[in-house]
């Protein structure tokens, strides 16, 4: 069996449902291949930050209440005897609100609305390898088994773009090797069933600790409490591989003794957990590059687009999605095989343009909250003062309007416009 496309999209996440519908949207013919069935689970807070609100709202998603959707006003930050609750930043570019939705739920509403859009899916396709040209190595289609009883399939396209996540098996069979002096993170979370499972904030704990010595060390990373709506919350924790103990440390274990920290009437203990604890890497800062080469074309976590400043992968899944697609959607107009490669490589010099100068700034911030001196000195200190901490707010979740703004988004974006894109 063989199928020929425009494109080739690799995995139905929040990147590559996206990348489907806005291809599918400029008429070009895309096959979505997802390895799995929806719904399906996925490692994740299950928050959204106005900036994934925007991307929804610009795939006709309908983000109402009605529809199932959770909305917050904004984060709740606790830490260092501090308590604040920050209001999302109201901005021109983006809306003043955020959202919480499960994950099974959340990526198969993105794949339905890419089939919609006129992307053909298939589910429980297994992508085995790369197709290439034997004169050029340039990728040129997948082999895929399809179906319970694994049926193979050659699917075939001028472009192909890997969707498959952080360990994007597409991209290693291409010789695209993870960078590892870029920071790499952790996330582990559970659910429980808990009296604190509708909230108007999604609430973050800056204190995480090495509890294994007497003195017990600050870890550079943050416990989430995001309540569903539903009778549940999602309950985990982010860690950066810049602390000390990251390879040591059991995080499960780290996440259990933090939930017994907080105040029983909550709930967070283990006869009220619906699931196991279950965790996933995040790829941060442009850890696998380049992002477009011999036809393979990287988006969201394939490509290491994972804020490091937050953890905050699906807003630049999705919008490294719409950028791919506009990319591919003009390079297929283009009159010769000569011209549309050259707009191909573009792809990587948008996405440089875009989040290079930020990711710097997030990298250099990563290192710094490596050292728990630092971290507990900023904790302690820096949350006592509300001005600095809405700056560090619209820093932390990159909100800030391009154009225009307050003082803070033109501190901001200069330091983002200054800072190497690399």
């Amino acid at each position: 069996m063989a199928e020929t496309a425009d494109v080739i999209v690799v995995g139905a996440g929040p990147a590559g449902s996206a990348t489907a519908f806005h291809l599918a949207q400029a008429g070009l013919e895309v096959v979505l291949l997802e390895k799995t069935a929806f719904p399906r689970e996925k490692v994740c807070g299950d928050g959204l930050t106005p900036r994934a609100v925007k991307q929804l709202v610009a795939m006709g998603i309908d983000v109402s209440e009605e529809a199932g959707w959770l909305r917050n006003k904004g984060l709740r930050v606790i830490g260092g005897g501090h308590r604040l609750q920050l209001d999302w930043p109201e901005l021109a570019s983006y809306p003043d609100y955020g959202l919480v939705r499960r994950r099974d739920d959340f990526d198969e509403q993105l794949a339905r609305a890419a089939q919609k859009a006129g992307a053909r899916l298939y589910e429980r396709c297994n992508v085995a390898g790369p197709v290439r040209d034997e004169r050029t190595g340039r990728i040129v289609g997948v082999e895929a088994k399809l179906g319970a009883e694994k049926k193979p399939v050659t699917f075939t396209a001028p472009v192909v773009v890997a969707a498959d996540g952080n360990s994007s098996r597409l991209s290693l069979a291409m010789d695209r090797h993870r960078d590892a002096r870029r920071p790499m993170g952790v996330a582990v979370r559970t659910y429980f069933t808990t009296p604190r499972h509708e909230d108007d904030y999604l609430e973050s704990w800056f204190e995480l600790w090495d509890r294994r010595e007497a003195k017990k060390r600050l870890l550079p990373g943050y416990g989430w409490i995001f309540g569903m709506g539903d009778g549940t919350s999602n309950v985990g924790l982010g860690v950066l591989n810049t602390s000390p103990s990251f390879q040591e440390l059991d995080w499960r274990e780290v996440l259990r003794t933090w939930c017994e920290t907080l105040p029983p009437e909550w709930q967070f203990t283990p006869e009220h957990m619906t699931g196991p604890i279950r965790g996933a890497a995040l790829p941060m800062a442009f850890n696998r590059k380049p992002h477009y080469a011999r036809g393979l074309m990287l988006v969201g976590d394939s490509g290491g687009l994972v804020n490091p400043f937050n953890g905050e992968g699906i807003a630049y899944a999705m919008e490294s999605g719409r950028i791919a697609a506009e990319v591919i959607s003009q390079a297929q107009a283009r009159q010769t095989p000569a011209q549309r490669e050259l707009a191909l490589r573009g792809y990587s010099k948008v996405l440089r343009d875009t989040y290079g100068g930020y990711y710097t700034l997030g990298r250099a911030f990563v290192q710094l909250i490596g050292n728990p001196t630092i971290m507990r000195v900023a904790a302690e200190r820096g949350m006592g003062h509300p001005v600095l901490m809405r700056f560090l707010l619209k820093l932390l979740a990159n909100l800030t309007d391009p154009t225009g703004g307050d003082a803070m988004d033109r501190v901001i974006n200069g330091l983002a416009k200054v800072a190497p894109r690399a």
